[in-house]
């Protein structure tokens, strides 16, 4: 399993646009690609320097070839659109993790 890990930090003047755009548009774009599972949208809890609010959204993909489809596909025209939207307010970095084990707690 691959976890696509991408962290954003979002200026204040543009924080509730793009989260309500996040949350109502575009992770449900990157889903209805069929590349990935699920998403989780999580937000970072220490304060930046540079200001702003930073999250991350980790999407689940089945392999790295299906994560490279992604790439491949479908990541240039959804990545436009967040950059049309909100511009130099918004700095993005990606990561790609493997999953190598999970825990849960046994009751």
């Amino acid at each position: 399993m691959i976890l696509y890990n991408v962290t954003i930090n979002i200026q204040e003047s543009v924080h509730d646009q793009w989260l309500n755009w996040m949350q109502n548009k575009h992770i449900n774009d990157v889903l209805s690609t069929g590349k990935f599972s699920s998403a989780r949208l999580v937000k970072v809890l220490v304060e930046e320097e540079m200001g702003g609010t930073t999250y991350a959204i980790q999407y689940t993909a089945d392999s790295k070839e299906t994560l490279q489809r992604y790439y491949d596909e479908d990541a240039p025209r959804l990545r436009e659109e967040g950059l049309r939207l909100f511009g130099d307010k918004m700095l993005a970095f990606r990561t790609e993790l493997e999953m190598v084990a999970e825990f849960f707690q046994v009751n």
